[in-house]
């Protein structure tokens, strides 16, 4: 609690702020707590940032029907939906503190004080915790207390002036004061930001890398693989179309010279390797489909592109796997964890890479980079960590993954599925041009099928079969009469087997049924 001074002649005794600046001067020194916490940690730990820690542990601890419901109603933009929440609590509570101290600094102060703590207790709480990642928040508690008292201060130095010349010139100072705490704050956030996520100079490091690396091509993608339906979706996704979803707040910015993997546990031989160790090992580039298992069926969380790296199974055989293990769980910089079957990486032709390229070019940070794990066949939250900094094998019943700890199935494997891409509203009454993708790794799509408001089915034209690790385009003409109507598709493996009718809902081991498209024919 601060005391104010004693009253200059001529001045009102026990002076009250203003409700607008009373509230001001609250936004105002919590942005300067967020913003020193957001340069402090940009210098020393990008993943002690007060702000995006809270909404870590936010994430951490939210029930998985949350999490699932926040996924249905905002898709990829489910973190800056979640970052906005907790932005205009941060500012409500602020503006709150400063409402309530219009006498004295002490119910803001607490209000500070009460924030930076819960900051502090987000960080000690991650699975990265590092003792220097508690240096942001102290600097944002410490910038936050500072600011709030100051500002108190000079506001009752302006109420208190004995003349309005006094009173001019003291409020030029509180305008100049506020305005600077502002301003800095939204630089040093803005800074801190820029320098704890620039990864570009690496990136473009490990591109020309790639560029002059004789790595073995994936084959050619013929053209007759693409359905040649306008609107369709193109065979191989564009990095900046490739679907994105994960725990990440905030995108880890390591480089290719501070990375390095650790591989151990129930293995002959521990292993250590940097960057440049997967750059001198032999490379390879492989198209794959990647599926996310919150994909709803018919859903848009399904990519396909083609992955460099180094062949994963080459790596655990080096370091020699022992027959009782029957899990790898890796590890990301931010702590996330995967498990992934021990017995489907050793598979001679499964093809798990530990990645470094996507499409000719290093990974993009928001896919991995510098390095991923990329295992055909398996849905991403038991297969395809980004920014995997640690490998230990394992066993199911020694260690529990992030998602395994949360009600989802502990193995994971892709179902056969299929997706309706063209037509999604309305057309025109006649010959109608079906359009879509189907999956069912790692052995592929032997057929496609489709039906108009429940009818008998009708094969599809199927597209080239680029491989079994890969989706596969489909194209069919139907007759649509005029009115509204339900198309439906299915598809079938290799072996014939069909895709479930089962409607079933993403949770413990992903969506089932067919992918149902209402539209309408005039």
């Amino acid at each position: 609690m601060t005391t104010t001074a004693e009253p200059e002649a001529g001045a009102t005794a026990d002076p009250v702020l203003g409700r607008p600046f009373a509230a001001l001067m609250g936004l105002v020194a919590v942005a300067a707590a967020v913003g020193a916490g957001q340069l402090v940690a940009g210098l020393l730990s990008p993943a002690s940032g007060p702000f995006l820690a809270v909404g870590d542990a936010a994430v951490r601890v939210s029930p998985q029907w949350l999490v699932e419901l926040a996924k249905g109603a905002f898709g990829t933009a489910d973190k800056p939906v979640l970052l906005a929440g907790i932005a205009v609590v941060v500012a409500a509570l602020a503006a709150a503190g400063g409402l309530a101290s219009r006498r004295r600094p002490g119910p803001g102060l607490a209000v500070v004080t009460a924030m930076g703590t819960l900051a502090m207790g987000a960080v000690l709480s991650s699975p990265t915790f590092g003792p220097l990642d508690l240096t942001a928040p102290a600097a944002s508690l410490v910038v936050g207390i500072t600011s709030f008292r100051r500002l108190h201060e000079l506001r009752l130095r302006v109420d208190q002036a004995p003349t309005d010349a006094a009173r001019i010139s003291r409020r030029r100072v509180l305008i100049g004061t506020s305005t600077a705490v502002g301003a800095g704050a939204v630089a040093a956030t803005g800074l801190g930001a820029w320098i704890g996520r620039d990864v570009t100079g690496s990136r473009d490091e490990v591109t020309a890398a790639l560029a002059r690396a004789g790595y073995q091509r994936a084959p050619a993608i013929p053209a007759t693989a693409e359905s040649g339906v306008p609107g369709a979706t193109p065979f191989v996704t564009s990095n900046a179309d490739f679907y994105r979803i994960d725990a990440a707040l905030r995108v880890p910015s390591l480089t290719a010279s501070d990375w390095s993997l650790r591989i151990h546990g129930m293995v002959d031989r521990e292993l250590t390797l940097s960057f440049a160790d997967l750059l001198a090992r032999p490379l390879v580039e492989r198209t794959i489909t990647l599926l996310c298992v919150s994909n709803p069926v018919g859903g848009p969380y399904v990519s396909t592109t083609n992955f460099i790296g180094v062949d994963l199974r080459e790596v655990l055989l080096e370091a020699g796997v022992s027959p009782a293990a029957d899990q790898v769980l890796s590890t990301s910089s931010d702590g996330w964890t995967a498990g992934t079957p021990t017995g489907v990486l050793l598979e001679p032709d499964r093809g798990a890479l530990l990645a470094i390229g996507m499409n000719g070019e290093a990974l993009p940070p928001e896919h991995g980079f510098p390095v991923r794990m990329v295992v055909p066949g398996l849905y991403g939250y038991v297969s395809a960590t980004k920014w995997v900094t640690d490998i230990e094998v394992t066993t199911f019943a020694e260690r529990q993954a992030y998602w395994l700890q949360r009600g989802w199935s502990e193995k994971g494997p892709i179902k056969t599925g299929s997706r309706i891409d063209v037509p999604r509203t309305s057309v025109g009454a006649g010959r109608v041009t079906v359009a879509g993708t189907a999956w069912s790794q790692p052995i592929g799509i032997s057929a496609v099928e489709v039906r108009l408001d429940r009818g008998p089915w009708q094969p599809a034209d199927m597209a080239t079969e680029v491989g079994g690790d890969t989706w596969r385009m489909w194209r069919a003409e139907i007759d649509v009469p005029p009115g509204e109507h339900t198309l439906q598709a299915r598809a079938f493996d290799a072996n014939g087997t069909p895709q479930t009718a089962d409607v079933r809902d993403v949770v413990p081991d992903g969506a089932t049924g067919y992918p149902t498209v209402s539209i309408s024919a005039t």
